[in-house]
């Protein structure tokens, strides 16, 4: 059995001002695995990217009240370091170089295939937290992000979406210790009921599925997938 999602990213926002291209990512990643948060104006999204943590922003350029770009470059002033997806319609080569310059991670021309946004999302992912292989391997524990599946020692095991989450999650940051806030803040969406006590409810799941060693508890600092 697997998980039915694909997602190796936890929580996306989508800045994009087009309502039915939105609604069509919003759906695709959250149908992934993915938590998305969405935003239809760059004022809109410069207050969520300021005030919430996500593990990749998915940009449009031509956006209302601030432009993408604009934002971009504020961004990493800021030294917000969230890696950046840009989608846009301006396919000529100096407006890539822009985005790129600009301190995009990478670009996309509309139109698009969504299993392309899928796949450079989850490259971005594991740039970013140092994977260079596509399947995260922690012991005897497997998690391949390209179809959602987890492995024990070879033996599928069924996740719950949730579960999912703050097992990918931790299974990136293997280096060093997360705290449950940090877990609340990735796995869920914004609009979502966000209680902390909900983690220990998962981690402890995942124990009981892969072993009651393999998420060892940092007293007063958090959880760490065990050395």
């Amino acid at each position: 059995m697997r998980y039915n999602g694909v997602g190796t990213l936890v929580r996306v926002l989508i800045v994009e001002d087009e309502p039915t291209l939105s609604r069509q990512l919003s759906h695709a990643l959250g149908g992934a695995g993915y938590a998305t948060d969405a935003a239809a104006d760059g004022d809109r999204a410069d207050f969520l990217v300021r005030t919430e943590s996500y593990d990749a922003i998915v940009l449009d350029l031509g956006l209302p009240h601030v432009d993408g770009l604009t934002l971009l470059a504020a961004w990493r002033s800021a030294g917000i370091a969230t890696p950046i997806l840009v989608l846009t319609a301006r396919s000529s080569w100096h407006e890539k170089v822009q985005g790129i310059d600009g301190g995009a991670d990478d670009y996309m021309a509309k139109p698009f295939r969504i299993e392309e946004v899928l796949a450079r999302l989850r490259a971005l992912i594991r740039r970013a937290s140092g994977h260079t292989q596509a399947l995260l391997i922690a012991g005897p524990v497997a998690l391949d992000p390209r179809n959602g599946r987890v492995t024990l020692q070879d033996e599928a095991v069924k996740l719950t979406s949730h579960e999912f989450r703050v097992l990918a999650y931790l299974m990136h940051h293997q280096d060093r210790v997360v705290s449950g806030g940090e877990l609340v803040e990735h796995i869920y969406a914004q609009d979502s009921d966000r209680e902390s006590n909900t983690v220990e409810v998962f981690i402890g799941r995942l124990r009981r599925k892969l072993g009651a060693s393999f998420i060892r508890t940092v007293r007063g600092m958090g959880y760490q997938i065990s050395p």
